[in-house]
């Protein structure tokens, strides 16, 4: 492996953050969910576990792409500094959960790790935007509201219902904004898979609605998401500006979470 410059000017941010923003809200609605609804020391501390783990993918994916070549340059060795604090931060937060943790969560978190690892592979071939990893990301972090409320004692059955609620509001996102925002910039996409998605997504949540896990609100947020999607990629629709789509699928992402929450707390 080659010898690293260290005079090699070398941009932190690209390192230390994501480069997807949408990464933040798929992160942000589980753990607000799940503070907001079970509220607990061992949840506080599975967020901040969640959020380290989050963060360690940007520098993981550099340093791994540098690993394959056989090339070591300076952004290697801050992206291998970086891998280390937030990977030790979402290490240590995560025993710290364990310890204060009222009830086991490990649960949800196995069955994410598949997920996850499928995630981590596109990561490395440098395929993050590939429907399948972004796809895998989206459900595997959604999983963190399930070992949340677990953690403060809830079952295993309404907390699964929730990581399902999030996981469908967070893959249908990204179907319809991978095909809006090729649509605006007059690449050719099919819309289709995005309209089917949501309406699945719909029938879902009717279901769990009509067996009783899930709140009668969350039913409405999702006809709600399906008319967003059938009205986005309208003509007049596809020349709002990329980042204020960014910011509109932050409160469709904020109108779930609240959704689910208030249905819950008062029983709609």
């Amino acid at each position: 492996m080659s010898t690293p410059s260290i005079r090699q000017p070398v941009r932190l941010r690209p390192i230390a953050l994501p480069t997807e923003y949408g990464g933040w809200g798929l992160l942000g609605a589980p753990i607000l969910l799940g503070l907001w609804v079970a509220p607990s020391v061992a949840g506080g501390w599975l967020s901040l576990a969640a959020l380290g783990a989050f963060l360690t993918r940007q520098p993981l994916k550099l340093a791994a792409g540098d690993w394959r070549r056989g090339r070591r340059f300076a952004r290697t060795i801050w992206a291998e500094r970086f891998i280390l604090l937030y990977g030790g931060t979402a290490l240590l937060s995560f025993l710290a959960a364990w310890f204060t943790a009222v009830a086991p969560f490990w649960m949800p978190i196995v069955l994410a790790a598949p997920l996850a690892a499928i995630q981590l592979r596109y990561d490395i071939l440098k395929q993050s935007r590939a429907l399948t990893a972004e796809l895998c990301g989206a459900v595997a972090i959604s999983a963190t509201v399930a070992a949340m409320v677990m953690a403060a004692g809830w079952e295993s059955r309404p907390a699964c219902m929730l990581w399902l609620l999030l996981a469908l509001q967070g893959s249908t996102a990204i179907i319809y904004v991978g095909a809006r925002l090729r649509l605006a910039r007059g690449e050719a996409a099919r819309v289709w898979p995005a309209h089917i998605a949501h309406l699945l997504a719909l029938l879902i949540v009717l279901a769990l609605v009509w067996t009783g896990p899930a709140p009668r609100l969350s039913a409405v947020v999702f006809a709600v998401l399906l008319a967003r999607s059938l009205l986005g990629v309208l003509p007049r629709s596809l020349k709002t500006p990329t980042p204020l789509v960014g910011l509109q699928e932050l409160g469709f992402g904020l109108l779930t979470v609240a959704g689910i929450a208030l249905g819950l707390r008062f029983g709609w």
